[in-house]
């Protein structure tokens, strides 16, 4: 662990720079990696303000407090910053076993999916309804669908009207006989 103190206005004394040492020992428990803390104490008026950083593999957590005792406002930074961490690495955790379930999902997916061959999955019922095919292409606008069927009533053979993939154009497929 690496601890940086800093005083300003205040000089950082050895039982203080002990008592920080010791209380940053709660902190490292949740890490297996390095840990940089940078902890500034100064005084304002007749307040006692203990800031600390600790920045761990990329991560930074931040306190600030102040109280008529400048112990006191390192405990209480401590505690906030254990909460912080505590609440980040369950954040990590929630979404690391997330992840892994939706990996699982998606791995019995593929699976099932590789089963299934050859076969009808899903069923469509369409009204099929006679009507010019000017008259289909006005009512596939209204609607959001991307094709429709109907009956051309001028050969009274089943058309499909469908958009192209630019969105603002049509195509219309007809029966050759």
């Amino acid at each position: 662990m690496d601890i940086k103190i800093v005083g300003k206005d205040l000089k950082a004394t050895e039982a203080i720079k002990d008592y920080v040492a010791k209380k940053l020992e709660r902190i490292e428990k949740y890490f297996d990696e390095d840990i940089d803390a940078l902890v500034t104490i100064r005084v304002e008026k007749n307040v006692q303000i203990a800031e600390m950083q600790v920045t761990v593999k990329g991560d930074t957590y931040r306190a600030v407090t102040e109280h008529a005792d400048l112990y006191a406002s390192i405990d209480k930074d401590i505690d906030i910053l254990e909460r912080q961490i505590r609440k980040a690495k369950t954040r990590k955790e929630r979404a690391n076993k997330d992840d892994s379930i939706k990996q699982k999902a998606m791995e019995g997916m593929a699976v099932k999916q590789e089963k299934i061959e050859d076969e009808i999955l899903k069923v469509s019922y369409y009204e099929i309804k006679p009507m010019t095919p000017e008259d289909a292409k006005l009512r596939l606008q209204e609607r959001k669908d991307r094709f429709m069927p109907f009956v051309n009533i001028e050969t009274g053979k089943v058309n499909v009207i469908f958009r192209l993939k630019d969105e603002v154009n049509f195509g219309l497929l007809e029966p050759e006989a």
